[in-house]
C-alpha cells in the first residue's frame, strides 16, 4: 500500500522529467541486460570521471566550486586548476570538458521498483553516453602536488553561526566497516519499496560514514543504486531537514558532481526556495559547493529570495553570501546595491578571515561596487594586516587588481608583509601578488626581489598559468634575467614541462612569451609552437578568445630581434588584417586625445606643413602611434611619404586637419624667428600683451646655464643660438649618412610604473624596436606635456623646437 501511496502521488510529478524523455530508447535497450553486466562494464570505465572541478594544490583560490571539499584520493573526481580571473574562462585543465561523461551507474533491471514509475526514473540512471573523445594528452591525467596547504573554509571558524550555514567539512561524521554497510544495504533489499522517506533519509546519513577508502565498493552495489532510486521517489516527501540531510549525505558519499540524480535535486530544492529559511538556504547552497556541482537555477531562486530576508542578514550571513557568490561566479545586478549597503553596515564587525572572504566573493563573482565602498574594505583590511593569513591578503590583492585601485596605504603595507611572508606562500599565491603589482603597475624591488627568490623551488607546483602569469608580471616590470638568474629559466623550463596544456589554454602561453618578449627573451621551440599554423588554428576555435593582437606582437618581436629566425611567421594577410583592426581603434580613441593633436599640430606648425608630420603606426605590433619627422643632413624636415616604408603600417594622415598660425611665416626649416617672437619667448611686454606667463623649463639642457631674469622660459646658450639663427647653414647635423628618422612618441602615464619615469615592459620593447627598425626616439612626456597644454602656442612650439632638435 506505501509503495502504491508513492506511485499515486509521484506519478503526476515527474514531468519536471521530461529533460530526460529523449534517452528513453536508450534506456529501454539498458534494461535487457543483467546487474552484473552492466556493473561489469561501468566498473571498467574507472572511477575518475564525470567530476566537473575539484581542488588542486594547496592555493585553493579560484578552484570553483570544488574548493569546497577535498576529495579523497578514490573519489570518483580529478583535480583541476579552474579559474575566474578578470578575463577567463570557468574551464578544467587537468580534467579537460570532453572528458566529462554520462553516468556510469547504470541500472540493468528494475524487478525491485513498480514497472509504472520505472521507465522514467531509467532516464535518471541511464543516460546515453556522449561519443569519447581522445583526451589531447595523458598528461592532463596527472594532478599538481600542492606545495603550501590553504583553508579557504578557515573563516568558518571565525563564528559559531557559521554552523547552521556551513558544512564543517573538517568533521567528518564517525566512520564505519563496510561489514556494517553491508548489513544496511540488506536492510534496504528487504524493505524495498516499504521504504517511508524518513528511512531513506537514514540509510542515506548512515553509509556516508563509510570509510573513504572503500567507498568504490558502496557505489558498485546495486542495493546502493536502488536506494539512490528510491530516494528520487522521495524528494517531494522529505522534509525540509531530511532533504537537506541527504544533500549532506551526498557530500561524504563523494556523489559524481554530474550524477543526473542531482538535477531532480536541484528542481526540488528551486521550488521549495520560498518557504525555507535563510539559513536552510545558504546550507543547501553551501552543500552544493562541498559537491563540487553548479547549479544556477538554484542560485538564481536564492538570490531573488534573499531580498525578502535582508533584516536577517547579520555578518556572518553576509559573508557566506558573499563566499556563495564567489564559488557560482556571479552574483545579479539587483543584488550587487543591497550586498553593498549591508558590507558598509556590517564593514566594523567583520574579522581579518571575513574580510579576505568578502573580497574573494566580490572578486570570483565580478561584482562592481563602488570606488568609496572598496576603499572603506581596503582600509579595514588594512588595519587588520598584521592578523590577516596569506590566503586573505592575496584575496585583497585580487579585488584590487580586478577594480583597479591602487590603494597606497596596502600597497605600502606590502613592502613589509610580502618579502616577510614570501618564503612560505604557495605559488598561486605569489603569482597574484606579481600579477596585482603588474596590473597597478606599482614595481617594489623587494616585492619582486621576494617572490622571484621563491618561485624557481615552486615550478614543480606551478600549472602552466602560473608560469605564464609570472612570466608576464615580471616582464612587464622589465625585471631583467640578471637579477634573477634562475627566475626565467626556471619558469621557462617549467612552460616545457606543461607544454601539452596550452592545448586547452593557448592564451596562456601567448601571455608567458609577450612578457619573456619585454624582456629580450626568445625560447625559440615555444615560439615555433606559438606561431605555427596548427596551433593558431586550434586557438582561432574559441569564440572566447581574441588572441590576435597578441600573435602580431610576438611576431613582430620576433622579426626583429631574431634575424636568424627561420621557424614558422604569421602570413601577410593575417598581419595586415590586424594591422588594420588595430589602426581603425586607434582612429577611434588614441587620435582623439588632445594630447595627441595639440603634438601633431605645433609640430606641422613648427616644421611647415603637414607633410613633414606623419601619425601612423609605425611599429603595429606594438599597438600605439607615433608622430614621425624626417629630417635630412642638414636639419632640414623632409616630407614623409607614409607607403615608401615597407616594414611598416602606413595609414593615411588623414584623421585630422592641420591649423596654421596665420601671423607665422614659413621656411623650409619651420619657424622664422622675429622680434616679435624673441619678445614673446622671454616675456616682454607689449603693448598687446597684458600678462606673461607662468615660468616653464622647455628644455633639457642645464637650467643655471642662462636664465633669462624675469622670464617664463629656462634657454640654453643652445638653444637661443638656435632660435635666432635664420638659416640652417650652421647646424651641425648628428648624424650626416642620411635623412634622420625621428619617431616623436606623445606618452601617457599608463605607459609608466607608478610614481616613476620607467616605461612598462610593452612600451620599453617599443623603444627597442624602433631604435632596431633605424628611429631615433623622440619622447614627448607626459610630466612636461600636459601643463603646456593650458599655455601659449609659442611655449608649445618652442617645447618641441628644443624636443627635435636636441637628436641631432
Amino acid at each position: 500500500m506505501m509503495a502504491a501511496s508513492v506511485l499515486c502521488q509521484r506519478l503526476p510529478r515527474l514531468r519536471y522529467f521530461q529533460g530526460w524523455r529523449k534517452n528513453f530508447t536508450h534506456a529501454q535497450n539498458l534494461s535487457g541486460k543483467t546487474e552484473e553486466e552492466t556493473d561489469e562494464q561501468e566498473t571498467r570505465k574507472g572511477t575518475v570521471q564525470g567530476q566537473e572541478a575539484s581542488p588542486l594544490g594547496e592555493y585553493k583560490l579560484y578552484c570553483s566550486p570544488s574548493s569546497y571539499h577535498h576529495f579523497v584520493p578514490n573519489s570518483a573526481t580529478l583535480p583541476s586548476q579552474t579559474d575566474n580571473d578578470e578575463d577567463e574562462r570557468c574551464s578544467s585543465t587537468l580534467v579537460p570538458s570532453f572528458w566529462q561523461q554520462s553516468n556510469r551507474y547504470s541500472l540493468s533491471c528494475s524487478r525491485h521498483l513498480s514497472s509504472s514509475n520505472n521507465t522514467l526514473l531509467d532516464l535518471a540512471f541511464n543516460k546515453s553516453p556522449e561519443p569519447e573523445i581522445p583526451s589531447v594528452s595523458s598528461y592532463y591525467k596527472k594532478p599538481i602536488s600542492p606545495d603550501v596547504k590553504v583553508h579557504p573554509r578557515g573563516f568558518h571558524k571565525c563564528r559559531p553561526e557559521y554552523a547552521d550555514m556551513a558544512l564543517d567539512l573538517s568533521q567528518r561524521p564517525h566512520l564505519m566497516e563496510w561489514e556494517q554497510a553491508n548489513s544496511l544495504l540488506q536492510k534496504v533489499a528487504i524493505l524495498k519499496g516499504s521504504m517511508k522517506p524518513s528511512d531513506v533519509s537514514h540509510f542515506l546519513l548512515e553509509l556516508s560514514r563509510l570509510h573513504p577508502d572503500v567507498m568504490p565498493l558502496l557505489w558498485r552495489n546495486q542495493r546502493f543504486t536502488m536506494l539512490l532510486r528510491y530516494s528520487v521517489e522521495n524528494l517531494r516527501l522529505f522534509t525540509d531537514m531530511q532533504l537537506l540531510g541527504v544533500l549532506q549525505s551526498f557530500v561524504w558519499l563523494d556523489m559524481p558532481s554530474v550524477h543526473p540524480v542531482l538535477g531532480l535535486y536541484e528542481t526540488e530544492l528551486s521550488r521549495r526556495a520560498k518557504q525555507m529559511t535563510l539559513h536552510q538556504l545558504l546550507l543547501a547552497a553551501d552543500l552544493w559547493g562541498c559537491i563540487g556541482r553548479k547549479v544556477p537555477q538554484f542560485l538564481q531562486h536564492l538570490y531573488e529570495v534573499v531580498h525578502l530576508h535582508l533584516g536577517q542578514v547579520g555578518p556572518p550571513e553576509l559573508v557566506q553570501l558573499l563566499y556563495i557568490m564567489g564559488e557560482g561566479r556571479h552574483c545579479p545586478v539587483d543584488v550587487i546595491h543591497p550586498v553593498q549597503q549591508l558590507l558598509m553596515r556590517h564593514l566594523k564587525k567583520l574579522y581579518p578571515e571575513e574580510i579576505g572572504i568578502v573580497c574573494l566573493g566580490l572578486f570570483k563573482s565580478q561584482s562592481s561596487i563602488s570606488q568609496n565602498a572598496l576603499t572603506c574594505i581596503v582600509d579595514k583590511a588594512h588595519s587588520l594586516v598584521k592578523e590577516m593569513s596569506d590566503f586573505a591578503i592575496v584575496n585583497v590583492l585580487k579585488i584590487l587588481r580586478f577594480s583597479y585601485l591602487y590603494h597606497r596605504a596596502w600597497m605600502e603595507a606590502m613592502l613589509t608583509e610580502v618579502p616577510r611572508r614570501a618564503p612560505t606562500m604557495g605559488v598561486q599565491g605569489l603569482m597574484h601578488v606579481a600579477l596585482t603589482c603588474s596590473a597597478l603597475h606599482y614595481r617594489s624591488d623587494s616585492i619582486l626581489t621576494a617572490v622571484a627568490e621563491r618561485v624557481p623551488s615552486l615550478v614543480p607546483h606551478c600549472r602552466s598559468k602560473d608560469s605564464c602569469k609570472l612570466l608576464w608580471a615580471f616582464g612587464t616590470f622589465t625585471f631583467l634575467p640578471v637579477q634573477s638568474p634562475s627566475l626565467y629559466t626556471s619558469l621557462t623550463e617549467g612552460l616545457r614541462q606543461r607544454k601539452a596544456e596550452f592545448q586547452q589554454y593557448p592564451e596562456h602561453l601567448l601571455t608567458g612569451l609577450l612578457g619573456l618578449a619585454f624582456v629580450s627573451q626568445f625560447p625559440e621551440d615555444l615560439i615555433s609552437l606559438a606561431l605555427s599554423p596548427e596551433f593558431i588554428q586550434l586557438a582561432l576555435k574559441s569564440s572566447q578568445l581574441e588572441l590576435r593582437r597578441d600573435w602580431l606582437t610576438l611576431d613582430g618581436a620576433v622579426a626583429l630581434e631574431l634575424p636568424h629566425w627561420t621557424g614558422p611567421r604569421l602570413s601577410l594577410e593575417m598581419k595586415e588584417e590586424i594591422a588594420e583592426q588595430l589602426w581603425k581603434f586607434v582612429q577611434s580613441d588614441i587620435c582623439h586625445k588632445i594630447e595627441i593633436q595639440e603634438a601633431e599640430s605645433a609640430l606641422q606648425d613648427l616644421l611647415g606643413g603637414e607633410q613633414f608630420v606623419c601619425k601612423r603606426m609605425i611599429l603595429p605590433h606594438c599597438r600605439t602611434i607615433d608622430l614621425e619627422v624626417h629630417l635630412d643632413s642638414t636639419g632640414q624636415p623632409v616630407a614623409v611619404n607614409p607607403t615608401s616604408h615597407t616594414t611598416t603600417l602606413c595609414p593615411k594622415n588623414s584623421s585630422h586637419k592641420p591649423t596654421f598660425n596665420q601671423g607665422w611665416g614659413k621656411i623650409d626649416k619651420g619657424v622664422i624667428i622675429t622680434e616679435e617672437l624673441i619678445a614673446q619667448l622671454t616675456n616682454s611686454k607689449s603693448a598687446s600683451e597684458s600678462s606673461s606667463p607662468k615660468p616653464i623649463s622647455i628644455c633639457g639642457g642645464k637650467p643655471d646655464e642662462k636664465r633669462m631674469i624675469g622670464t617664463g622660459l629656462d634657454l640654453t646658450s643652445d638653444l637661443i643660438e638656435t632660435l635666432t639663427k635664420h638659416s640652417s647653414s650652421d647646424l651641425v647635423p648628428h648624424d650626416n649618412t642620411g635623412v634622420v628618422k625621428l619617431a616623436i612618441q606623445v606618452s601617457s602615464r599608463n605607459h609608466y610604473c607608478c610614481h616613476s619615469q620607467q616605461l612598462l615592459g610593452l612600451h620599453a620593447m617599443k623603444r627597442r624596436h624602433l631604435k632596431l627598425a633605424g628611429y631615433r626616439v623622440v619622447e614627448i612626456t607626459p610630466h612636461e606635456w600636459f601643463p603646456l597644454l593650458r599655455k601659449s602656442r609659442t611655449e608649445k612650439l618652442a617645447y618641441l623646437h628644443c624636443k627635435v632638435y636636441d637628436y641631432l
